[in-house]
């Protein structure tokens, strides 16, 4: 059974901007010969790292979803693990309220958690 999942990856910054794109297309072929299919790819692009990782100070960041069989992770992670492009990795498996939340977002029609209440202003003059 295929599970839903978000991969977020940092590119090492030492790399060309030519490089980044193929180094996003080698992951993408490794996610989809482990059986799972790459349904969106965001590049985040070069960002300032908050402490220094490896030396850096920045990192082109990736997040990708993709549906795959849960054996396949083990095999994904070590890979990307072996990749010296590859700074830092972190895979989420999503759970069904996680997907309903992802496809709101993207409709634009995430309900509000806390209604916003407006206060009366005729109170404060007293």
């Amino acid at each position: 059974m295929n599970s839903y999942y978000e991969l977020t990856y940092i590119i090492s910054p030492v790399l060309e901007d030519e490089q980044y794109p193929a180094v996003i297309q080698r992951i993408n072929d490794l996610i989809t010969s482990k059986g799972g299919t790459v349904e969106e790819v965001e590049e985040w692009g070069l960002r300032k790292f908050a402490y220094e990782m490896d030396k850096k100070q920045t990192g082109f960041y990736v997040n990708l979803y993709f549906e795959g069989p849960a054996t396949a992770i083990e095999s994904i992670e070590r890979a990307m693990r072996i990749d010296d492009e590859i700074m830092r990795y972190l895979t989420l498996k999503y759970d069904a309220k996680m997907k309903r939340h992802k496809e709101l977002v993207k409709k634009n029609a995430v309900p509000e958690v806390f209604p916003v209440i407006e206060e009366d202003d005729s109170e404060e003059d007293k």
